[in-house]
């Protein structure tokens, strides 16, 4: 290899995706790989189901569906009981999951933080991000108390019936919430959940203002929650950090008490990754 051909290829920047990276049509997509992924994502959802049911609720053949799961058990994605013939997600995906949470310093950053919240409050504290149009639970405290809210790592929750899903949306600017407005479904998990677009836009922009949101049994009859966002460097939401816990103990007299130490704590996040924004004051 003559010196210059070497100094040229030394010199060239290595790329992480052809130059038609962007090109999502069926050329540049494996078939066999996406309907894996379907399948996976599927279960990951609905776990515990049998091939039968998980065939007729995605449309596919029996034949195809096992064919897929046995490629994804051979890798440790997904698992099956014998005894009750159902499939479930498998421990590697729980591995690979623990990757991505990794990749960035908020999760480790914001444990000791998390855990002062909940000694704070009493009440179980969670750390969540967007993920495409819902919330992504990606760290917990829980609380001591007998009765408490549970949010695994991993769990999604739509965005207009969740603390942090509200809090982060009320910090989108007017073109961004537009969008995601137009797409989301409003669905109603109670009688208080907010499904139109309107009356939420009201809730958001009182959530500005304040500096917290407040989910008011409306994901969940019987359980709260108070969130607040964390900013990174260019004040821009990056997460949001809440507590949740029983109507009985989040109270009307208790909101104030809590939602000072949740943005305390969001604010306290949002310093330790080297973010910055500004918590509104409070009036003594």
């Amino acid at each position: 290899m003559d010196s210059q051909t070497s100094s040229s290829k030394g010199t060239r920047r290595a790329r992480g995706r052809p130059r038609d990276w962007h090109d999502k049509t069926a050329q540049n997509t494996i078939k066999s790989l996406d309907r894996a992924m379907e399948v996976f994502e599927f279960l990951s959802e609905a776990q515990g189901k049998p091939l039968s049911t998980i065939a007729d609720e995605m449309g596919q053949s029996p034949s195809t569906i096992y064919r897929v799961l046995v490629t994804l058990e051979g890798r440790g994605l997904v698992e099956f009981d014998p005894e009750d013939q159902l499939w479930h997600i498998g421990a590697r995906a729980f591995v690979i999951g623990a990757r991505f949470l990794r990749r960035t310093s908020l999760v480790d950053r914001a444990r000791p933080i998390l855990r002062w919240l909940m000694e704070e409050t009493g009440e179980t504290a969670n750390l969540g991000i967007e993920k495409e149009g819902h919330v992504l639970f990606v760290s917990q405290v829980e609380t001591h108390a007998n009765i408490r809210a549970f949010f695994p790592p991993g769990s999604l929750s739509p965005m207009h019936a969740s603390g942090i899903g509200k809090a982060l949306l009320a910090q989108m600017d007017a073109p961004r919430l537009a969008r995601h407005l137009k797409v989301a479904r409003l669905e109603s998990f109670t009688a208080l959940t907010i499904t139109d677009a309107q009356a939420l836009q009201g809730d958001l922009e009182a959530i500005r203002a304040r500096g917290y949101s407040f989910d008011n049994e409306e994901k969940n009859a019987g359980m709260r929650c108070i969130a607040a966002p964390v900013f990174d460097m260019n004040r821009e939401a990056v997460a949001g950090i809440s507590v949740s816990g029983p109507s009985s103990r989040i109270s009307e007299g208790e909101v104030e008490r809590l939602s000072r130490a949740v943005i305390d704590a969001a604010e306290q996040l949002t310093q330790a990754i080297g973010g910055a924004s500004a918590a509104p004051a409070f009036s003594d």
